[in-house]
């Protein structure tokens, strides 16, 4: 499994910003080789999102969708401050429950 971590600082603009999201998970939940994503964001606009991949070709193939290329250009002048993407191999997983 392969993990996608994008660290991100927000800025203020907004426009077309939950547009374009929403488009990309609908994409990457069609794909196939996508598992999951998991997303927090702070109020100071500081965010974590973690895509989970079947395999390196999976998460590449996502990164070269034509509405992702345009959302990574928009985010570069518009819709970040920073962001840092970490792409690493999953060597172990395991969950805890308490309630099952």
């Amino acid at each position: 499994m392969i993990a996608v971590i994008f660290t991100s600082q927000r800025t203020k603009y907004t426009e077309g910003y939950s547009d374009f999201n929403e488009k990309l998970e609908a994409i990457a939940n069609n794909m196939s080789g996508f598992i999951k994503q998991e997303s927090v964001r702070q109020e100071n606009g500081f965010g974590i999102s973690i895509s989970y991949w079947e395999n390196m070709e999976s998460a590449k193939e996502f990164k070269q969708i034509p509405l992702h290329i345009e959302a990574q250009q928009k985010g570069k002048t518009h819709y970040y401050e920073w962001y840092d993407v970490k792409v690493c191999a999953v060597n172990k997983h395991y969950t805890f429950n308490i309630k099952n």
